[in-house]
């Protein structure tokens, strides 16, 4: 599960945010190249077109209006709908305030004390509801009278959210659990002329969907047997977003390259889910590109996606320095890969780069691992960090219903997963953007309750938000590990100020030290960015003060880098590069110190091992993980010892990895 290049397929997926996993470490992070500063500045300020989404600071974050006002509207076919009916306003608030704090959840309490018969016994099931100003929904006038329909889908159309209406029924508290998008309405296309084959001859079937499907049409040569391949590069919301890519094509029939036997088969399908926050990010996706389209210029039908932040960055004008790319999408359409591709199966270029609400799936993922799973929990992100270019790529915070997460991890604890990391760009945020508003600390202890899951992970915090309360949750949590991801980026305050962070380095040590008063063992892994524009050696010497202060368990970090679309890249204080470099050394020295200091005090103790996969490099051992997230290996036989959680004798602690004796299983298997 832990793995950058979580996928033999190949996918290139965009992704965006300063959110590297906590297992990946500086030596493996990309170092800034020696393209001069102002070569960097014309990189980040030329090409690339305006974002889709609201970037100045003070702009508009609330997702109801960005997606679902104005033509927005348009797109949005239907919307699920729940209720519970109470007899009482009172009630009803009180049942509000329960559901808020996420002390029972919607199914359970429409079941409970609904006084709708109608729909009570289905969790208050009312169903999908049109949104269309046409459309004709009197056959729900008996359950939720029109009256109150009409205020609801005119207060909100997000998921998660929970509206109050009255009507003769009585008080109804109504969630909205999904909505339906016309994601090909909001798609734009354009239409391919016929590839040719090597003869000149024009190819005759349209592309790979109708091969999926088999569908029968006279005249057209369909091709069956379709393979694809993904590679995914960036932070977990990629790799998750991979996976949910995967089960799209694996749902039309069409099979992974890394089931194959004939490693010499070429591919029809290949994805490239790409991330946008390293250096060259852009010219890396045309690079990818490059021997696919030599293929379909050659008169080979390959389909060839770009995903990700870099498509959602780049849109058409990615069509326009690679005319063979057949679909071009954001990360929000992620779950809608099938839908788009029909546009693709009629021989069009379809760039997907709207606005949109986050539709739960239709699909499963397919997991990159059978003991460990992401699931997402909000996507987007609402800061404005001058460097930063998640809010152009990823948009606006939208969080997911409590049900819906709680579902997916119940879901996943049925078919065997023993540990859950909960995913957000900006995970403290969760539940601020909904109606009424939510505490992450809150969604911890639900998911954390959920029967037979064994284990619990978050990333990533942000110290503006993180509150105290997440702390105690994990304390409190008996299935969340003792492991927090917390980016302060800087030692410095000024620099803080200029990228916006929103916190002081005294708010930072302010966590850190709750954490270490409530869970003294804890690890604590981190992102620090140097050589940020007007950092001076003395800021930079506060960040290597508040290093040794912390001493972080691992640190991310990676030279500062103009991205397109950010405030900072444009400004005149540019640091030199050979200064940068020298400040990454230095910090990279002082990390891993740190990372085999914090190791060292395992040495000798015996420590819970969730068991993940073999050891690559010595077969006979396994790889697992504590739940610091410290990676161990011990021998053992991974075909027993998979999805097991046992105990290890720690006998070596190594800079980024322990080795250890079995010594039985753990209590808790």
């Amino acid at each position: 599960m832990f793995r950058t290049l979580a996928f033999s397929t190949f996918v290139v997926a965009t992704a965006t945010a300063f959110i590297a996993p906590s297992f990946v470490h500086n030596h493996a992070l990309e170092k800034t190249s020696h393209q001069s500063s102002a070569a960097l500045f014309m990189v980040a300020t030329t090409s690339t077109p305006a974002s889709k989404y609201p970037t100045e600071r003070g702009s508009e974050v609330d997702s109801r209006k960005i997606v679902a006002g104005g033509s927005g509207r348009d797109h949005l076919s239907a919307v699920r709908l729940k209720h519970i009916v109470f007899a009482s306003e009172e009630l009803a608030s009180q049942s509000l305030g329960l559901l808020r704090s996420a002390q029972t959840n919607f199914d359970d309490l429409a079941a409970q004390i609904s006084n709708c018969a109608e729909t009570r016994e289905k969790g208050g099931e009312i169903g999908w509801v049109s949104v269309s100003s046409e459309a004709d929904n009197e056959h729900l006038d008996l359950i939720l009278p029109e009256g109150a329909r009409i205020k609801v889908l005119g207060t909100s159309t997000k998921p998660g959210d929970i509206v109050m209406a009255e009507s003769d029924r009585g008080f109804h508290l109504v969630q909205i659990a999904d909505v339906m998008v016309d994601v090909r309405k909001m798609a734009t296309t354009k239409l391919r002329r016929l590839k040719k084959d090597k003869d000149g001859e024009e190819i005759e079937y349209k592309g790979i969907l109708g091969g999926a499907l088999a569908a029968e049409q006279e005249g057209v040569k369909f091709k069956s047997d379709l393979i694809y391949k993904i590679e995914t590069m960036g932070c977990q919301m990629n790799i998750a977003d991979s996976e949910r890519m995967e089960g799209q094509l694996q749902n039309l029939g069409i099979r992974p390259f890394d089931e194959i036997k004939d490693k010499k088969r070429k591919v029809d399908l290949v994805v490239l889910n790409t991330c946008s926050i390293r250096d060259h990010a852009e010219q890396k996706v045309y690079s990818y590109i490059g021997p696919y389209a030599k293929r379909k210029r050659e008169g080979e039908d390959v389909t060839i996606i770009v995903a990700g932040c870099v498509a959602q960055q780049e849109g058409k004008a990615l069509l326009r320095r690679a005319p063979e790319v057949d679909l071009v999408m954001g990360p929000q359409f992620a779950n809608r890969l099938g839908d788009l591709l029909e546009d693709v199966a009629n021989g069009n270029q379809v760039v997907a780069t709207e606005a949109s609400h986050i539709m739960e799936d239709s699909t499963k993922p397919r997991r990159s691992s059978t003991v460990a799973a992401w699931v997402n929990v909000i996507y987007g992100c609402n800061e404005r960090c001058t460097y930063c270019i998640v809010p152009t790529t990823r948009g606006v915070e939208q969080s997911r219903p409590v049900e819906s997460i709680v579902q997916e991890v119940t879901e996943l604890v049925s078919q065997g997963y023993k540990e859950v990391t909960l995913l957000g760009q900006n995970i403290d945020a969760y539940g601020r953007d909904m109606i009424p508003k939510r505490k992450f600390s809150d969604l911890l202890r639900t998911v954390g309750a959920v029967p037979g899951l064994k284990r619990l992970r978050f990333v990533t915090s942000h110290p503006r938000y993180m509150s105290l309360g997440v702390i105690d949750a994990v304390a409190e949590t008996p299935t969340a590990c003792l492991n927090f991801h917390i980016p302060p980026q800087s030692g410095s305050n000024e620099i803080l100020e200029a990228m916006g962070r929103g916190h002081t380095r005294e708010k930072f040590l302010q966590i850190v030290d709750r954490i270490r008063d409530r869970l003294p063992d804890a690890a604590i892994t981190a992102d620090i960015i140097v050589g940020f524009p007007g950092e001076t050696e003395e800021q930079f010497q506060e960040t290597l003060k508040l290093m040794e202060e912390v001493t972080f368990d691992s640190v991310n970090t990676a030279a500062y880098s103009p991205r397109p679309n950010t405030p900072a890249a444009l400004w005149d204080n540019q640091v030199d590069d050979d200064v940068k470099q020298e400040r990454l050394q230095k910090i990279n020295r002082v990390n891993l110190v740190h990372a085999a200091e914090r190791r060292s005090r395992m040495k000798g103790r015996t420590e819970e091992v969730l068991v993940e996969e073999r050891n690559v490099k010595v077969p006979n051992q396994v790889m697992g993980r504590t739940t610091h997230g410290y990676i161990v290996y011990f021998d053992g036989d991974i075909d027993e010892l998979r999805g097991k959680l046992v105990n290890v004798e720690i006998d070596d602690c190594q800079t980024y990895h322990l080795r250890g004796t079995m010594v039985g299983m753990a209590e808790s298997e």
